[in-house]
């Protein structure tokens, strides 16, 4: 078999597929699974019965049957003496007559006896698929140096659908040996407790929402939760020109112990700019709103170059160098070394930019322009960059504003090699305007989650689709996931069931600590027509449950993102009408009504590193335990957002977390560690700063990276002819500027069910609440002004229409 298309797919040596679930600590099964586990029975070759050599790479290595036993008379040895790249592994032979059989849904404790000589082996699994065969699955744990005999145990996640044997051994990467005996596997007993519903049978099946008694005091469009708990409101302007020329721009921090608010000195007007939490913390702003859209519409909004760092300590702005572009509406994305990429948005002169910019962790500043890769490519509005494991970015095809980029609509870009490849798939791919795209729990599965959009040009019903994909094929492709559920959406005089493909663009999608993921909110058409529908996605079913909804409406501008306490906050709504909802909404998902909490009583560790063991106590047995990345939300957009699963090494109330050893799984920084237990419910946070400088400065820092997506058959594109910008139509954000004030939305174009009358279009924005609307200079491309008089759809206009 070729040894190295059987290790394509993940990296992670601490990688998972699915949760964790560890519940009361009963003793496993006492019947052992492996054959030969103390490889005292001889096989036909040169391999003890029911082993054989794998590995892929190269690099020089040994296969031993060594007298250096822990029990018995032989033991197994596997040596590397020089390697480049690759592993080698002594594997349970993946047959039929040797590989345990395993039950999908069921977990495993794994142990063994070891000895090494290099800090780089690791527990590693394969799965055999019924339908796929044979493939890689996940690493579990890294063993740490041990010059006696050393015992290591592990459970496994829960085996995946399709899964009905499983081959696992230790794996080494690095120079050195490892020595290992007496093999163990145990099936896990089911858990016992069922859960006790603490709320009304209502919330312990669908959750509940509160709409807070204060409101939020600016007109925040971006959310960023902040170490420790507290969240950073960002308006600038709020999209309110009056606020832009009066120069009032407006920032607060918000206290979830207190439902206090702050505000905070703001020096430019950051609104639709990008963010992301930098390693220690604070908060990268990049770009943001140097000039409103003229008002007869022949220029559009104008990004500036400055940048500045929010610091939560002292909640206050500090300016950075500039960047080397103006970027409004840019991405943001922080890479496993702590620097920060940024693509696309819109110049000082409202064209669209085609620079990359390059945020150095090490210098604190952005790169000039000679020392980036440049695709010399636009990559449109809010473009959602994923960090792969591997260090490439994968464009999810949800953006911002109009038609995806050219050809698929979706890509993985490698920044070294500065090749783009065309990723295909995705469905209606000009109409993802404004979908959320997430990493799905755990990241080590590498799946990725596209839900609905629609197109702010052509404004059609937003649709209801999802698409999922998974980035350890070697050729990834989207699928088609389950349509979102209909809710009800309010065409002008209330709300009224979904009908037909009507779905909902603006959708905001959050990461749960049970390891699903709530969407929530969303609109029908352009900045009009709300649609109140809430689910749950359970990414091993992938199914949607329709729970609790939220009672405010949450369209263009709203966030919502999790707090550490397991809840979920939502905020904002700014109709086309300029309009802004100041009520902020608190969901509590359904595990908060079922039973007691589980409490993480101690971290022996705030500072983790990469391949560390960190232990902590909790008060009672657990499920699970992960990281999640703060958010750092904006436009459906938060591409860091990620679950980091954490294997784990249990004794009592001891649990033994094992860390990626991978940066491009948990780039570094400030990540709210969870435990849950086996019913679902999730501790309080407790908040720990992975940033592991020894895995960062390590000359191989791609030390057990199994190859994957290694195979697209995609367009393969390098940079293209330098140029300096992309033309733009100044109507990029869908709307006719030829009417109302600068912050009011008349749409370009209708929706479709609207006639092209100006009796039918003045119907319609006033059942969207516009109100009286000025026409701005002397063109009237809508016809809304019949009569001349100025005032578009007064009396005589409609009268005439």
């Amino acid at each position: 078999m070729n040894l190295r298309r059987r290790t394509t797919a993940l990296l992670s040596v601490a990688g998972l597929t699915s949760g964790l679930l560890l519940t009361a600590p009963q003793p496993a099964s006492a019947a052992n699974l492996i054959k030969n586990p103390g490889f005292e029975t001889a096989g036909a070759g040169d391999m003890p019965y029911c082993w054989e050599k794998s590995g892929w790479g190269d690099n020089d290595f040994t296969f031993t049957t060594t007298a250096d036993a822990h029990t018995g008379s032989k033991a197994m040895k596997v040596e590397l003496t020089r390697r480049v790249d690759g592993d080698r592994k002594a594997l349970i032979t993946e047959s039929a007559a040797c590989a345990p059989v395993v039950t999908p849904g069921k977990q495993y404790d794994l142990g063994l006896w070891y000895k090494t000589t290099t800090p780089d082996a690791a527990i590693t699994l394969f799965r055999h698929d019924t339908t796929a065969g044979w493939q890689y699955w996940t690493d579990l744990k890294t063993l740490d140096l041990a010059g006696d005999w050393t015992e290591a145990t592990v459970r496994t996640p829960e085996v995946p659908a399709g899964t009905d044997r499983i081959s696992w051994g230790v794996s080494v990467y690095g120079t050195g040996s490892a020595t290992t005996d007496d093999y163990t596997m145990d099936q896990v007993p089911d858990p016992v407790l069922p859960p006790e519903c603490t709320g009304t049978a209502e919330q312990c099946a669908n959750g509940k929402w509160d709409v807070l008694p204060t409101q939020n005091p600016v007109r925040s469009m971006h959310s960023v939760v902040l170490p420790g708990g507290k969240v950073l409101l960002i308006a600038g302007s709020g999209n309110d020109e009056s606020m832009f020329e009066a120069g009032t721009f407006t920032s607060a921090v918000y206290d979830p112990a207190n439902g206090s608010y702050k505000i905070i000195p703001t020096p430019k007007d950051m609104f639709c700019a990008g963010h992301v939490q930098l390693q220690d913390g604070r908060v990268l702003v990049m770009s943001g709103n140097k000039g409103y859209p003229t008002a007869d519409g022949r220029i559009g909004y104008q990004g500036y170059k400055d940048s500045y760092i929010f610091d939560p300590e002292t909640e206050t702005y500090t300016k950075t160098n500039d960047m080397n572009d103006g970027h409004w509406y840019p991405s943001a994305t922080i890479l496993g070394n702590g620097d920060v990429i940024s693509f696309g948005g819109l110049r000082e002169d409202s064209t669209g930019s085609v620079a990359a910019e390059l945020f150095s962790e090490a210098e604190q500043q952005w790169q000039p322009l000679w020392k980036v890769n440049q695709t010399w490519s636009y990559w449109g509005l809010y473009p959602s960059m994923i960090l792969m494991q591997d260090g490439r970015l994968f464009y999810s095809g949800s953006h911002v504003f109009g038609n995806n980029i050219p050809g698929t609509g979706s890509a993985i870009y490698d920044y070294g090699a500065n090749t783009t490849t065309q990723v295909p798939g995705l469905r209606n791919k000009d109409e993802r305007d404004q979908s959320a795209s997430v990493l799905l729990p755990p990241a080590q599965d590498q799946k990725v989650l596209t839900l609905g959009g629609g197109n702010i040009d052509s404004n059609p019903e937003a649709n209801r689709l999802t698409d999922i994909i998974d980035l350890k094929q070697p050729n990834p492709s989207y699928v088609a996931g389950p349509p979102i559920p209909q809710g009800t959406v309010d065409m002008g005089n209330g709300p009224v069931p979904q009908t037909g493909n009507q779905g909902k663009m603006y959708v905001s999608a959050v990461l749960l600590p049970d390891g699903k993921v709530l969407e929530t909110g969303g609109a029908l058409h352009n900045r009009a027509n709300p649609v109140y529908e809430t689910s749950i996605f359970d990414p091993a079913s992938e199914t949607f449950d329709p729970v609790a909804v939220d009672p405010e409406a949450r369209g263009y501008h709203s966030s919502a993102f999790l707090l550490p306490d397991g809840r979920v906050m939502t905020t904002g709504d700014n109709p086309g009408n300029g309009t802004w909802n100041h009520d902020v909404s608190v969901y509590s998902p359904p595990y908060l009504f079922k039973g007691p909490r589980p409490q993480i009583t101690s971290v022996i560790d705030t500072e983790w590193n990469y391949g560390d063991t960190q232990r902590i106590t909790v008060d009672r047995p657990i499920a699970k335990a992960e990281l999640i990345r703060p958010a750092a939300v904006t436009h459906s957009s938060d591409p860091n957002q990620r679950f980091v699963d954490l294997p784990l090494s249990v004794d009592g109330n001891n649990v033994d977390l094992n860390v990626t050893s991978n940066p491009n799984l948990a780039p570094p920084g400030w990540y709210m560690l969870f435990a849950v237990d086996a019913n679902g419910v999730p501790s309080v946070a407790k908040w720990v700063h992975l940033q592991g400088p020894q895995a960062l400065k390590a000359t191989d820092a791609s030390a057990h990276v199994h190859d994957f997506a290694d195979a697209p058959k995609g367009k393969v594109a390098g940079p293209g002819k330098k140029r300096v910008s992309q033309k733009v139509s100044p109507t990029v954000s869908g709307c006719d500027r030829h009417y109302g004030s600068i912050n009011v939305c008349v749409p370009t174009d209708f929706p479709a069910e609207v006639k092209k009358t100006t009796a039918a279009r003045c119907e319609w924005l006033k059942a969207n609440d516009y109100g009286r609307l000025k026409v701005n200079g002397k063109d009237d491309p809508l016809n809304l002004d019949r009569n001349r008089d100025g005032i578009a759809c007064g009396k005589g206009d409609v009268k005439r229409g």
